[in-house]
């Protein structure tokens, strides 16, 4: 199992990568860069890209709207020239709030667009013409070759590092699920809870992995959560940092009817208590919206506790087939939580 943390950082993303060097040494074998509506992640990646040496730096993640395909294209070779190959391109759907709230796009045939963003991606770091006939990527081609569109199809102008980046998809939906199964590297689900994954992906990872293309590595799986090593309340209390980000997705994250990560608690088995977070929540009372995220749920998402219950829920997260823990170190001495989870992966 490899070791993956998330960049975080609270106004100053410069002081937060500055860390990740650490890290790096501590044995981190992979960085995430979110997104969301903050800073763009391509500009940080490339940042760490020359702070660091050996990790791997993802994006996580692009969304697939506010970019064209072929400027995807362009970040993900772009990124793996400047980190020596070391780039890992995560893209998502993300939701109707950030997409059309945000980037002022509309959020439409969500699936569709992954599916031809990755084919271009793909095609074009081997540096052939970007001729995918979708509706997304111009220019179009009749049946006999004639360009409809305002140019002719066009390659990459530069030699990428590698003719393959690995993309890895996030995806919550059982159908988008399946897609990532079948054409993805990577998978990244959000709120991730071990236990109960199977009972909500479970059918969709089976079939889009009997369908899965050719020449594709078995499925990678990236979740996790926080860390925090110890014994006593105080330890345990920590969870409660988890609780705004938790009520975040599930109440703020789109309107009803239009939040994926609302349904997932929902799927979980925590439909009363997603009602309500999300009533809550869109109300404007965060507080008492993040009050009801289940603790049961907390505590399995995070790995937060004595020692030999953090060994259980790694066990817990490997078993749930995650290949790629991604954690969130709660400590005074960062580097020495990862090294000491390092330890216990490996």
């Amino acid at each position: 199992m490899r070791l993956a943390t998330l960049l975080m950082y609270d106004g100053n993303p410069r002081s937060a990568a500055d860390q990740v060097v650490t890290l790096e040494k501590a044995g981190l074998d992979s960085v995430w860069v979110a997104e969301a509506y903050g800073f763009d992640s391509p500009t940080l990646m490339g940042y760490l890209a020359a702070k660091t040496d050996t990790i791997q730096i993802g994006s996580g993640i692009l969304n697939i709207y506010s970019r064209t395909p072929g400027a995807l294209l362009q970040t993900a070779a772009g990124l793996d020239n400047v980190s020596g190959g070391r780039a890992i391109l995560g893209i998502g759907v993300s939701g109707p709030q950030v997409i059309e709230g945000f980037h002022g796009v509309p959020y439409k045939k969500p699936m569709a667009r992954t599916q031809e963003v990755v084919e271009i991606i793909r095609s074009g770091l081997k540096r052939e013409p970007l001729t995918a006939n979708g509706e997304f990527h111009l220019p179009l081609t009749k049946d006999d070759g004639a360009v409809t569109g305002l140019g002719k199809p066009l390659k990459l102008l530069t030699k990428p590092e590698r003719d393959t980046i690995p993309i890895w998809i996030a995806a919550l939906g059982p159908k988008n699920v399946e897609q990532t199964a079948e054409i993805a590297d990577g998978w990244i689900p959000h709120l991730f809870h071990p236990e109960k994954a199977h009972l909500v992906w479970g059918d969709a990872l089976a079939t889009g992995n009997a369908k899965r293309q050719e020449g594709l590595a078995p499925l990678q799986v990236m979740a996790g959560g926080m860390v925090a090593i110890g014994e006593g309340p105080e330890t345990k209390a920590l969870l409660d940092f988890a609780r705004p980000i938790f009520a975040l997705y599930v109440g703020g994250m789109g309107a009803k009817g239009k939040n994926f990560y609302n349904d997932v608690a929902r799927s979980y088995g925590y439909e009363k208590e997603a009602e309500e977070i999300q009533d809550l929540y869109l109300s404007g009372k965060k507080k008492e919206a993040e009050a009801l995220i289940p603790t049961e749920w907390l505590e399995a998402a995070n790995l937060v506790g004595p020692e030999s219950y953090v060994k259980e829920r790694i066990a817990a997260f490997r078993e749930a087939g995650v290949t790629d823990l991604n954690i969130t170190p709660v400590s005074d001495d960062p580097a020495a939580t990862v090294a000491q989870v390092k330890e216990w992966v490996s």
